[in-house]
This record gives C-alpha cells, structure tokens and sequence, in this order.
C-alpha cells in the first residue's frame, strides 16, 4: 500500500493563505533487474530475452529522438528531445549584434515524457493509498542544507545547467531563498557550484 503525505505548497496563494497539497512518499526505487524478473516470470519470455529488448527499444528510441522526432508509445507515453547549451556556452540574447549560438554549441540536454493516459489510470488502478504517520511539513524542510546540496550537485552531474526555478522546484524552497542559496553554494570553495551569464541569464553550472 502506498503513502501520502501533505505538504505546503512554495506557489503564492491568495490572500497569503497556506495551501496543502498531497505528496506519495516514496520508500524505494525499482531496478530495470526488478522488471525483468516480474516480466519474465510472467511470460515466456526469458530475463535475458527482456532485457534485450528494453535494450533494443532504447537504441531505437535514441536513434528516433536523435533524428529529430518524438516518439509516440501506446500506452506508456510521448519521449520528445529537449537542446540546451555545451558546457561553458554562452546564451544567446537575441540582441543586436549579440553572439549567435551556432550548431557545434548546442546538444541534446535532456528528454521530456508525457504519460500517456492509460498508463496513469493503470497507475492509479493500482494505487490503494493511506495516510503517513508524518506530520505535515513544510516543502522546504523535506532537506537539510547540505542535502540540497547533494540534489543540486546530482542534477548538475547529468545536466548541462540549472535554473534558479529548477533548484526551487528540486528542493521545496520559495524561489528568493532558492537564489540566496545557490549564490551561497557558488561563493563556497568546494561546493562544485558556478555560474555563468548575468542578471535575467544567469545560470548555475557544474564546477571543478
């Protein structure tokens, strides 16, 4: 049976009143090992058979997105590509006479997933929820300081950059504390956190 648990909301909300909102507290994370054992049992299928197929659909999704395309699945979901800048690129303003980013500055940075709807009405078919014996909490206690930390330093590891709305999002923190943070975090030897850009296009990056 899965849990939830109701945190407050990092949204403004009006009148300045606090709004809840329900949370699934995860208690583990399954492996693609896990799925291939499920799978195959329940199958003819052998595990070595299974995973060579998730294998073979990775390329092939990979080889699709790379191609320029999404990728429609029935009953899983869309996979559409999401570019973003090289390491150490500079983003382009659109201003007269500004840098213009060329081709050999941009990559594939990451991959966006809508689920399709069948998949979330299996989900929710499965789903029988109860009630934490957590008390409520507010988002931005979810981590301590050095937590948040660690969850940027992971974002940053597999991302070319992050946002000061995306480290507001990462961590539960209201997008002024999330600021004051990451500049904390970039002007602390060791942190492995820069920046790069200014103002409005500023971004975070991975350092050292």
């Amino acid at each position: 049976m899965a849990q939830y648990e109701m945190q407050e909301s990092t949204l403004p909300s009006e009148g300045g009143k606090r709004i809840l909102y329900p949370r699934m507290r995860l208690t583990g994370q399954d492996t693609l090992d896990d799925l291939v054992r499920r799978i195959s049992r329940g199958t003819t299928f052998s595990p070595g058979d299974v995973r060579g197929l998730i294998g073979t659909l990775v390329d092939e999704l990979a080889f699709s997105m790379g191609s320029g395309r999404s990728v429609k699945i029935e009953g899983l979901g869309v996979f559409t590509p999401a570019l973003g800048l090289r390491k150490g690129a500079e983003r382009e303003t659109g201003e007269p006479g500004d840098v213009r980013r060329n081709a050999s500055s941009i990559c594939v940075s990451g991959v966006h997933f809508k689920a399709d709807k069948r998949l979330v009405s299996e989900t929710a078919g499965y789903c029988q929820l109860e009630r934490s014996a957590v008390k409520f909490r507010k988002s931005s206690d979810r981590y301590t300081p050095q937590e948040r930390l660690r969850l940027a330093q992971d974002y940053l590891a597999s991302h070319e950059y992050m946002t000061v709305e995306g480290y507001a999002s990462l961590t539960g923190l209201r997008r002024t504390t999330a600021n004051r943070e990451l500049n904390a975090w970039c002007n602390e030897p060791g942190s492995g956190i820069g920046y790069r850009g200014r103002a409005s296009h500023k971004v975070y990056v991975r350092q050292g």
